[in-house]
């Protein structure tokens, strides 16, 4: 984010969109250049591929802003009431599936990013819903706006981290150095 668009905003505010901007340009980064078949593509021994992994931070993300905005249940679900399609659908979402392009997942991410920015502007972050039961969270936990974006920062992170050690795989090319 550019300083005329945080201009007006808290430091906190601010903070956590320029968080957002660097690591989500840095996983963007690890595509430039590449063709829907190099996006889908395994470099590594796990399943994951740019394509896919892009894909994945922007459900997750954004997952998480409906959270912040809806609270568990909306698009959460307790891990107990998954079912075999559910669990399907997870594992679809690591993956850039025949019919997607990897230009149309980045511009799906691009529209997620937009729709979290503007909720970084206005949410109350100290606004906090129950998490959904899971064998990650502990029983009765609490997540606030704030946590939770910080858990989108912290995921779109770790993740360009994978996408810079796929794209190394692939052709060489590295996000830094």
């Amino acid at each position: 984010m550019s300083t005329e668009q945080t201009a007006g905003l808290s430091r906190e505010r601010a903070d956590l969109l320029e968080a957002l901007a660097v690591h989500r340009h840095f996983l963007k980064f690890t595509t430039n250049g590449l063709t829907d078949e190099q996006a889908r593509q395994r470099t590594t021994v796990s399943e994951l591929t740019l394509g896919g992994l892009v894909k994945h931070v922007a459900e997750v993300e954004a997952s998480w802003r409906d959270f912040i905005v809806n609270g568990p249940g909306s698009t959460q679900k307790d891990f107990s009431e998954m079912t075999a399609e559910d669990f399907a659908d997870r594992e679809a979402g690591f993956r850039l599936l025949p019919e997607e392009t990897l230009s149309g997942v980045l511009a799906d991410y691009d529209r997620v990013a937009a729709a979290t920015d503007e909720l970084v502007t206005t949410v109350d972050l100290d606004l906090s819903h129950p998490l959904p039961q899971a064998p990650w969270y502990e029983p009765g936990a609490r997540r606030s706006a704030r946590r939770s974006l910080l858990h989108i920062i912290a995921e779109t992170a770790q993740h360009a981290g994978h996408a810079d050690i796929i794209r190394e795989a692939l052709d060489g090319a590295k996000t830094m150095g």
